[in-house]
């Protein structure tokens, strides 16, 4: 017999995960492609079988965006507040393709649906997942004018996440878009004020102040490479680290 495959300590004890709607999409242009959606499901088990505790949050615009709606003269609170019942349905579909393999999971939405998923409580988000649950955190902040980006570091922060991962298309934090300009300098290591002050597209504005506020470190990195959650979680240093000037997380 071969020798017993090492015990591998995740890096993190609690991550709170960022998917876009975008990431649900796969190749189907629209919605939800059930195929993508079970890869991301089978990834997010892997993690939380090492023992990490696992939070998830979902943007909606795969279904409906806000913005993009109160742009063309739609009420931009009326927009925002149905680009959070997409934030729902995603958050929904993620928990019945984990629940499938036998993942534990719940939605906790910031707008009462009590038919659907169990209001949002701090100390219920924590109690969850102390007992080994996956938590999705639905329906953003349950106000407008704020992104599902500033729902995630908000919630990273209530849970006391260690760290928040940003899932995206690309490898990384870029100085220009890489698809468009091959030349593009990738970033391996940024501050909070470099990431402000390049007016970089990592989050907003006040998701990327909220977590300079209360050093929380946001790791951005390619959701299609398999495997790229749990190497974060087990520490490996890929895509970029934002945080401050001192802070070491790895």
């Amino acid at each position: 017999m071969g020798d017993p495959a090492p015990v591998v300590t995740p890096r993190f004890k609690r991550i709170l995960l960022k998917l876009s709607g975008e990431a649900l999409v796969g190749d189907a242009g629209f919605g939800i492609d059930p195929h993508t959606l079970e890869g991301i499901a089978s990834e997010i088990a892997e993690v939380r079988s090492l023992g990490c505790e696992v939070s998830v949050v979902i943007g909606g615009g795969n279904i409906f965006r806000g913005l993009a709606a109160s742009a063309h003269g739609m009420d931009r609170a009326s927009a925002d507040y149905m680009g959070m019942m997409a934030t729902v349905m995603n958050s929904l579909a993620l928990q019945d393709a984990l629940e499938r393999i036998n993942v534990n999971t719940r939605v906790l939405s910031a707008i009462e649906m009590r038919e659907l998923c169990e209001p949002y409580i701090r100390r219920r988000a924590m109690r969850h997942l102390e007992k080994g649950r996956v938590v999705i955190f639905a329906a953003g902040t349950g106000n407008p004018y704020f992104t599902t980006d500033t729902a995630a570091s908000l919630r990273a922060m209530e849970i006391h996440a260690e760290v928040l991962l940003k899932a995206t298309k690309v490898d990384g934090v870029y100085d220009m878009d890489p698809v468009k300009h091959p030349e593009a300098k990738k970033f391996h290591r940024l501050t909070y004020i470099e990431v402000l002050q390049r007016n970089l597209k990592v989050m907003d504005s006040t998701a990327i102040s909220l977590c300079r506020d209360n050093k929380l470190a946001i790791v951005v990195f390619d959701l299609r490479s398999r495997g790229n959650i749990r190497r974060v979680v087990e520490g490996e240093s890929i895509g970029t680290l934002v945080t401050d000037e001192e802070s070491r997380p790895w």
